[in-house]
């Protein structure tokens, strides 16, 4: 059950985006996170914008962003305005970096496809010259 029409638990946090609870309290514990509110009972609840940075904290860690650079980015973020050119310095480097692994990754899925089409016609091959024998 929701804590609010416009909150949402831990645990529905972590079952919307798919990060564990103790992660979650790990991103608040080292600052990736702003201090999320508590209810009168003491337990988190999200608002929207806690979600926003979870969303973007995540996309960025799945773009292999370490957290060294992330909370680089939340401190950066929590300065100011005046800080936007090394935010996005930040953000063009982590740009730079992805765009290689995905290069590189469909190099390694150009050499695979190329294998698996070799296997095939080795196996048609085979097939048609050893299997066609024994019928």
């Amino acid at each position: 059950m929701s804590a609010t029409a416009n909150t949402l638990t831990i645990k529905e946090v972590s079952e919307k985006y798919a990060i564990t609870i103790d992660t979650l309290r790990y991103y608040e514990r080292i600052g990736l996170l702003p201090k999320v509110q508590r209810n009168n009972s003491g337990y988190r609840v999200y608002s929207e914008y806690d979600e926003n940075w979870i969303f973007y904290i995540k996309s960025m860690r799945d773009a292999g962003m370490s957290i060294e650079t992330l909370i680089e980015y939340v401190t950066l973020f929590q300065q100011g305005i005046q800080t936007i050119p090394t935010r996005k310095e930040l953000l063009l480097e982590q740009r730079k970096e992805l765009a290689e692994r995905i290069a590189s990754m469909q190099e390694v899925l150009d050499r695979l496809d190329k294998k698996i089409d070799g296997y095939e016609q080795r196996v048609v091959k085979y097939e048609k010259n050893e299997l066609n024998d024994d019928f």
